[in-house]
């Protein structure tokens, strides 16, 4: 009798304690992040996750979604799209993924994208990217053209001359976003007079520098992002910034420090800005890099991952379960507030947010112009919608 009554107290005691603690006997909500964390753009995975890991922290301490925890399971995708699919794979098998965010690159994208829809499984992608992609299946946090190329070129020809040479990596977000970009070039009256593609291997540019110099371009327009990042220390080096001036497409605070202090006054668009004034943006970069590895930069890919886990809370809730399908169609249309301005997502999975101008000073990106909130045309449609 007293072995009977000691097993009913601790069975009480442990009714109580689920009672008090419901999140410890929930089960997770488990969301799968596909993300670099080799093979060239690992900067930006990290800074992916980094986003994530502060939103499922203040997504758990305000109760989790639907009273759940939140947890993520992350792999690499190692920059390629093979293991990114491997993972992909991995994850969306894996019981109680509700939804995976991710990757970074454009290959790997078109890699997920089919996959996303063959396990119906939402991908949250928050990178910018060269629109086009359009699937019940997929969300976009990023930029596309309209946003990014469509707010920076004016500004260029405006205020820096009408004569552009287009240099990016032999891949394919440089191939698409330059294909937009000329015929938007031609219509505000300028002129592509070269275009050149790296292969990854160069170490030395210093034949790329003359070409782009012989060419007497007055805007450089730049999509080389990880292996060829390196081009701008030596064009600054070699004197080319003097006489051309750089509009970086997707650059954030995170590549700065790889340019050595070079490379000055080049002009980008972004949807966030660390050194911003605005209170809310202060607060949470300063959230995010007390979280951070000390001296690690904290850009928008920190904010726009961020986003994504917010948007999923907040279909989640509006749905009323953790329903797939039923998560997609109540973030259709779902506007959240991210500490940049509201962020909403349109009936195409593409997402109307607040965009800035900014140039390179220092380690930073200041703002120059403000532009609003700027709505997407990803350049494709859901069918029915």
């Amino acid at each position: 009798m007293a072995s009977r009554s000691i097993t009913c107290m601790t069975l009480a005691l442990l009714a109580y304690g689920v009672l008090l603690h419901p999140s410890r006997a929930a089960e997770p909500v488990r969301v799968g992040a596909v993300l670099p964390f080799s093979g060239g753009v690992e900067l930006y995975g990290q800074q992916a996750k980094l986003g994530l890991d502060l939103a499922a922290k203040d997504i758990n301490a305000a109760g989790g979604i639907l009273g759940r925890p939140v947890e993520i399971i992350y792999a690499d995708d190692k920059t390629r799209p093979e293991p990114a699919a491997d993972a992909m794979r991995s994850l969306v098998e894996k019981p109680g993924v509700i939804a995976v965010v991710g990757p970074i690159t454009s290959r790997n994208l078109n890699a997920l994208v089919p996959l996303a829809e063959s396990s119906k499984t939402p991908l949250l992608y928050a990178t910018n990217y060269e629109g086009g992609k359009c699937s019940r299946y997929l969300f976009s946090f990023g930029a596309v053209p309209n946003q990014e190329l469509g707010q920076l070129l004016p500004y260029m020809t405006q205020t820096y001359g009408n004569t552009y040479f287009l240099l990016g990596a032999d891949r394919v977000w440089p191939h698409q976003m330059f294909g937009i970009a000329q015929p938007l070039i031609e219509k505000l009256g300028g002129k592509v007079v070269g275009t050149k593609y790296t292969l990854g291997t160069e170490t030395d540019f210093s034949p790329l520098i003359k070409e782009v110099a012989a060419s007497k371009a007055r805007v450089l327009l730049f999509a080389l992002k990880g292996d060829g990042m390196d081009f701008i220390r030596q064009a600054d080096e070699a004197g080319l910034l003097r006489d051309i001036t750089v509009a970086f497409l997707g650059l954030s605070e995170v590549d700065l420090g790889i340019f050595r202090g070079k490379g000055q006054n080049m002009v980008t668009v972004a949807p966030a800005l660390a050194a911003s004034e605005d209170p809310a943006v202060k607060a949470f970069v300063a959230k995010a890099r007390t979280a951070a590895e000390p001296g690690v930069a904290v850009s928008n890919y920190v904010m726009t991952h961020y986003n994504t886990l917010i948007a999923l809370k907040a279909a989640a809730e509006k749905a009323g379960k953790l329903d797939k399908e039923a998560i997609i169609d109540a973030m259709a249309g779902l506007t959240i507030l991210s500490p940049t301005g509201p962020v909403t997502l349109g009936q195409d999975h593409h997402t109307a947010m607040n965009m800035f101008i900014a140039r390179t000073q220092g380690t930073e990106l200041v703002q120059v112009r403000a532009l609003g909130q700027i709505t997407p045309q990803p350049g494709c449609s859901l069918a029915g919608r």
